[in-house]
């Protein structure tokens, strides 16, 4: 089968960051599949053969510090772009991934104008997520947007989910056939490294926050955790770049147990996982980031990590259930203390560990590619 995968914000495991779209167009190639991309870069532009993807680049500059009419002006310049490569050579189907939501607007034309059927991936909930965060106020312009969200599902074949509340939110709001797909855990590229020596002030707790430091993030959360437990043997490291970084570099002065790092690709945040016992999954205190599907926390389970997360929903609840670690709310941070205190042993965090590998076959990177494969050829 010919595949047209879309996905503005493609990026491969040297370049680092969400890597979700490489595996499964790396999975539909190995399944035999012939597979062209389109994405946006901020320096590439023209065709690449990346492990047998032909990747389509147009040079459109993007940045996470942008603010949001010039992120709305490199969605756009996206769209144009992408509809234009997109008659090259007709598909027998497009993939359409979201974020933004805006890629659906490139979904819908093809169907229209080209008679292109499309499968459409659904990772955040937009507009719901910029109008919670308050960037989206104008009344009329939130009525469009819904108009147009609905519009996507119901034309696609099939929308995919990145989770269960996402799928939920989309079939109160479509009748079009939704499927969960989350992220997926590398077993086979992480391995676990489980703790063996009892927690001390020379040999603390060391928590990881690997990614984006942006304001849905709101990565202020684990700095007030790290003033709380200063008196525990409990080391932070906040790991990546984002428009908040310098303003969480300011608030962690004088707090010895932070340490920040630079954003990495895929093989040194490996390496820095290896050297952590927990890994910290932040977002914003706000309903529809809750929904989300986080890619360190599936890292995290490849990698027999403990789990701690101020995020609610089915996180949480999967974080209670198998007892990967706690929740907590993120402007309660004596919650985060005695959450801490519940877990800072030996037996305890290797217990995490331990039921954090376990629960990573459930969302196995083989599994998970599989159960795509299949929605795809069987439609």
């Amino acid at each position: 089968m010919k595949i047209l995968y879309i996905h503005q914000l493609f990026r491969t495991p040297q370049e680092g960051g969400g890597i979700r779209s490489w595996y499964l167009a790396k999975a539909l190639v190995d399944a035999g599949h012939e597979v062209d991309f389109i994405s946006s870069h901020n320096t590439k532009h023209g065709l690449e053969l990346i492990d047998g993807i032909r990747v389509h680049y147009v040079r459109i500059p993007y940045d996470n510090s942008y603010g949001f009419l010039k992120r709305l002006w490199a969605y756009g310049q996206f769209v144009l772009k992408a509809r234009v490569l997109a008659q090259n050579d007709i598909p027998d189907l497009a993939y359409v991934m979201t974020t933004p939501l805006t890629t659906g607007f490139i979904a819908t034309w093809m169907k229209r104008k080209l008679g292109i059927p499309y499968f459409f991936e659904v990772g955040d909930l937009w507009p719901d997520v910029p109008i919670e965060m308050g960037v989206i106020k104008n009344a009329l312009l939130k009525k469009w947007l819904y108009k147009k969200e609905r519009e996507f599902y119901n034309n696609a074949e099939k929308v995919i989910a990145l989770s269960p509340d996402i799928a939920k939110n989309i079939q109160s709001k479509s009748k079009t056939t939704v499927e969960v797909i989350p992220n997926m855990a590398d077993k086979v590229y992480y391995q676990p490294n489980f703790r063996s020596e009892e927690v001390s002030k020379e040999n603390p707790l060391r928590i990881l926050y690997c990614g984006a430091h942006g304001r849905a993030n709101h990565l202020e959360y684990i700095i007030d955790a790290a003033s709380a437990s200063q008196d525990l043997p409990v080391q932070f490291t906040l790991m990546g770049a984002g428009s908040e970084k310098p303003r969480l570099i300011q608030l962690a002065v004088g707090l010895s147990n932070v340490l920040f790092r630079d954003y990495g690709n895929k093989e040194e945040v490996k390496e820095a996982m290896s050297g952590h016992d927990a890994i910290y999954v932040s977002f914003q205190n706000l309903k529809m980031l809750h929904t989300g599907s986080p890619n360190k926390f599936f890292d995290a389970l490849a990698a027999g990590k403990m789990v701690i997360t101020n995020l609610d929903g089915w996180i949480a609840e999967l974080t209670h259930k198998h007892h990967l670690g706690f929740s907590h709310a993120g402007d309660q941070p004596n919650e985060f203390v005695s959450g801490l205190k519940r877990v800072l042993t030996l037996s305890g965090i290797r217990e995490a560990q331990k039921n954090a590998h376990i629960l990573s076959s459930t969302y196995s990177l083989r599994r998970l590619s599989a159960q795509l494969l299949e929605s795809i050829e069987n439609r």
